[in-house]
């Protein structure tokens, strides 16, 4: 049996340094408070249509097919960005570079309105003049989601009939959005806190384990921030209708982390469904209450001996490295960090200071 246990995480981190410093294109802020039912439509824009997202079937297959020599994609990647520009920092930034660096051949598409924009596309250009294939394109939720489960919920959402609930809109509907643009195009999905190691190469129809039960050996909760799969896989089909199904907008995870969990669960062992289930160490190497420890710089000997090896595990086994901004955000790389060395192996263009990370 797999334990699904939907508890809201509540960080017990001592965080105490300043706030990420600001530059004039990375500026972080904090993230959106809940709202209620009442006070949540001005974020009620993210449906609809612009003139933009209305061209997004042309512009995704342009995207992708391309032209001339430098026309296909070796691997596709996506991520979604829901928050407004001025929230897009440099982790984010250098979360495109960890893709890049390992996967110069591959396609990056980010799925965003407020990046979608002329300083979107600026901040997007030293890696276009770099010759990597990156683009920000507005979602059409309704044309996406159009021939799914996720319709008549999409449409129900319009028209008033769903509550949205505590939980901001933006995070539920990208936990959707994810799974229904793998469902239709393929390829891999990545938060934008996700920093990639290493190639992907090999890895087919993936979601990772975030934490084990060590008595038994078995998974006790996924998590949706890297997944890999097919186009149409049954999975997705099944995470998708499970989402329209059981949409609860109050609870933290619901309709994420514990929606892949809950499913998985059911399937796991039936007939039609391929699909593998990775370690921890895949992908989150280091879980939510104890991301501090990669930020953290060396203390004395016997500590700067368990990150040596901590890091050489990360390094062996681990394809990416999930650094929970929810519970990280406000932390400083420090100088010998075991993140601080993962970013000196990721970098692209290797011009950051750790104090802006």
């Amino acid at each position: 049996m797999y334990a699904v246990n939907e508890k809201i995480p509540v960080s017990k981190l001592n965080i105490h340094v300043s706030l990420l410093q600001k530059t004039e294109i990375f500026n972080t802020s904090l993230s959106l408070k809940p709202k209620k039912l009442s006070k949540i439509k001005p974020y009620f824009k993210i449906l609809k249509s612009t003139v933009l997202s209305k061209n997004f079937s042309v512009r995704i297959k342009e995207f992708f097919n391309g032209s001339g020599s430098n026309s296909s994609c070796k691997l596709r990647f996506f991520m979604t960005w829901i928050s407004s520009l001025e929230s897009f920092g440099y982790r984010e930034f250098f979360s495109i570079e960890s893709v890049f660096k390992s996967h110069p051949d591959a396609c990056l598409l980010i799925l965003s309105s407020s990046m979608d924009t002329q300083r979107g596309n600026q901040l997007l250009r030293p890696f276009k003049e770099q010759g990597f294939r990156v683009s920000a394109i507005s979602p059409d939720l309704e044309y996406i989601f159009k021939n799914t489960s996720a319709e008549a919920w999409f449409d129900k959402l319009k028209n008033g009939n769903v509550d949205p609930g505590e939980v901001p809109l933006g995070q539920n509907l990208s936990n959707l959005l994810r799974l229904v643009i793998l469902y239709k195009y393929g390829g891999i999905y990545l938060d934008t806190d996700v920093i990639v190691l290493k190639r992907f190469d090999g890895l087919r129809n993936v979601i990772g384990a975030q934490t084990m039960d060590l008595q038994t050996g078995n998974w006790s909760r996924l998590n949706n921030a890297a997944m890999i799969f097919d186009k149409k896989h049954p999975l997705l089909s099944k995470f998708i209708r499970e989402f329209a199904r059981t949409f609860n907008g109050n609870k933290w995870g619901h309709n994420g982390p514990y929606l892949v969990s809950r499913v998985v669960s059911r399937v796991s062992n039936r007939p039609g469904f391929n699909f593998t289930v990775m370690p921890p160490l895949a992908f989150y190497p280091v879980d939510w209450n104890k991301v501090h420890s990669l930020f953290d710089g060396p203390i004395n000997a016997a500590h700067s001996k368990w990150m040596s090896a901590k890091l050489r595990q990360i390094r062996e086994n681990s394809f990416g490295v999930h650094l929970w901004n929810k519970q990280s955000r406000q932390r400083k790389v420090e100088k010998g960090s075991i993140l601080n060395r993962i970013m000196l192996d990721c970098c692209v263009f290797c011009d950051f200071s750790v104090s802006a990370f």
